[in-house]
């Protein structure tokens, strides 16, 4: 009996560390399980931020939904008794830029103001423009039109003459409008250096008055037809204009005419462009520019310092490209016909000399193009973001270029078209056709900085079918076409060899090359290329200690040289010297 108990187990006494190892066990455990499920995490964030893609580009926010509301048509018709802010002419080159504010609310609060410029009236202080603006779905509720007066100055800033406030409240079919109706020029924000000379005239001249006047019409149209009076947009009319910006060219590979010398410089004027297209643009047309660096919000935004020195510049670099001048060609079209479609072409040279040209919609379809390509050496952070004025929101960019098709009434995929191919009767032998029909618009979304949404390239295309009448239109998508696009563009740039004087163009002043102009030069012939204007002003805020050192070394040089060349000055006076004492 006792050795069967004997055999039986028995129980032993627990010992205090029996409790501690479970709980060792236990939390290995759930370490462990925590270790595989961080682990996991961690490999699906790095697969996150390889899929992740930055802020911005399309966005989703609709219009917000109102009553539709009146097409107003705003026409400005004169000014008198404007103050001389021209002291040589004693007169003034003026115009009006106007901007129009409605109670509506927007989808963002950064979306650029409806604004409209007349043409410049030159050497006048009596003008005269009768310049209409047709608005659609101006609400009920009225608006305020901030008109203010400007005299144009190309070499420098434009002095703003004055400014006239026009409100209206509660518009309908029923209402009178404003007819011709004269308000006084607030000179409260107006230049003083204009407002000065004004003064010395009218102390010699009793006729001369200080105050000076702006005749303004506002008229109801009617209602405008629309499913969704969220937004205002501009009606008519299709104003465009030519803008010649003086450049600098360089003939590579080629002899300047009666030089003799291969590479020489020389001057010619480099074309923007702007065509306001009739509205409303598609509101799916929304986007805003991509945040693909860490500076690139605070130079829209204007929020760091160094985002405020490259929002200035841009702002600048624009108003440049985009000048206004006695060179500027003004022109309107009441509405999209034929021959709005025509002087595009004539805008773009029709087919000629292969030309491959950068653009952006606005908002409010206002189409800004110039030409672009590697040999164009504008000094910019984004060819797009210049052209938008660094507007935070667009419609759309990209590129564009136009190609003459050998038959107007076959498929243009089924056919030969200059370039690549020879097609006789057109450039470079013969003048172009003047007929839309024979003529392709391939228009694609490549642009870095907005990134556009290939999705809306058929609504785009619908857009650009309405504007110009008559032109056949392609779109192509920058990624999912990127081998159609890229083969296009490339037998675009050897047309452009093979047709024309391949030129190297910078921006310039006009006057004469200087030596910033011959390093962008050279650059662009091959030498090593050093840093643009926005680029220095970048690495001098980025790195301010190498900056600093820079200047401390020019400084050194500079001293030196000067030290050099006072002791030449002083040996050749002294040799000068004796030679005339002899």
């Amino acid at each position: 009996m006792d050795n069967e108990k004997d055999s039986e187990p028995q129980m032993r006494n627990p010992h205090r560390t029996d409790a501690f190892a479970t709980k060792f066990v236990d939390k290995s455990g759930k370490m462990h399980e925590k270790a595989q499920q961080y682990r996991g995490k961690t490999q699906q964030n790095d697969e996150d931020k390889k899929n992740k893609q930055p802020a911005g580009g399309f966005d989703r926010t609709p219009i917000p939904h109102v009553p539709t509301g009146y097409t107003v048509k705003f026409t400005i018709h004169r000014a008198t008794n404007l103050p001389m802010a021209d002291i040589n002419s004693l007169s003034s080159d003026p115009y009006v830029m106007a901007q129009l504010n409605t109670g509506l609310p927007t989808r963002h609060k950064q979306d650029p103001p409806m604004q409209w410029r007349t043409p410049t009236v030159r050497r006048n202080t009596n003008p005269v423009w009768d310049c209409e603006w047709i608005v659609a779905n101006v609400p009920a509720s009225g608006f305020e039109l901030k008109a203010r007066i400007y005299d144009e100055d190309p070499a420098d800033h434009d002095d703003r003459l004055g400014n006239v406030h026009v409100y209206a409240e509660n518009i309908g079919e029923n209402w009178e409008g404003i007819r011709e109706q004269v308000y006084q020029i607030k000179k409260r924000m107006g230049s003083k250096r204009a407002y000065l000379v004004r003064g010395c005239v009218a102390m010699f001249n009793r006729s001369v008055h200080m105050s000076g006047n702006l005749v303004i019409s506002a008229v109801v149209l009617g209602r405008t037809e629309s499913e969704n009076g969220g937004r205002v947009w501009t009606v008519g009319p299709c104003a465009w204009s030519r803008h010649l910006s003086p450049m600098i060219g360089r003939l590579a590979g080629t002899k300047e005419p009666g030089s003799g010398k291969e590479g020489a410089t020389e001057k010619y004027n480099f074309q923007a462009n702007q065509i306001q297209l009739a509205g409303p643009v598609p509101a799916q047309l929304y986007h805003r520019y991509v945040e693909f660096r860490p500076f690139v919000a605070g130079m829209f935004t204007s929020h760091s310092l160094r985002g405020r020195i490259l929002n200035h510049a841009l702002h600048h670099q624009h108003a440049r490209v985009y000048n206004y001048d006695r060179s500027t060609v003004y022109g309107s079209f009441p509405s999209p016909c034929k021959e709005m479609t025509l002087q595009f072409l004539d805008l773009v040279h029709f087919d000629q000399g292969g030309r491959i040209y950068t653009y952006v919609l606005t908002l409010d379809g206002q189409w800004r193009f110039t030409e672009t390509g590697k040999e164009f050496g504008i000094d910019l952070l984004s060819k797009h973001t210049m052209h938008s004025d660094v507007n935070i929101y667009i419609a759309f960019s990209g590129e564009f270029f136009i190609r003459r098709l050998k038959n107007p009434q076959q498929d243009p995929e089924e056919q030969e078209t200059h370039p690549p191919a020879e097609i006789g009767g057109g450039p470079p032998r013969e003048a172009p056709p003047k007929d839309p029909a024979c003529y392709e618009l391939i228009i694609d979304n490549d642009s870095g900085t907005y990134r556009p949404n290939a999705e809306l390239l058929p609504q785009l295309k619908e857009f650009m079918h309405r504007n110009l009448p008559g032109l056949k239109i392609l779109t192509l998508d920058c990624n999912g076409d990127k081998k159609k696009m890229d083969k296009l563009k490339s037998q675009q740039r050897e047309r452009k060899k093979a047709e024309g004087r391949h030129s190297a163009v910078v921006q310039g002043d006009g006057g004469s090359i200087s030596s910033s102009d011959e390093e962008d030069l050279d650059a662009q012939a091959g030498a090593p290329k050093e840093r643009g204007t926005l680029g220095k002003v970048g690495h001098a805020i980025a790195e301010p200690k190498d900056q600093i050192m820079n200047w401390v070394q020019g400084d050194e040089e500079r001293e030196q040289r000067e030290t050099e060349d006072d002791m030449a000055a002083a040996s050749r006076g002294q040799g000068s010297g004796s030679g005339t004492h002899q």
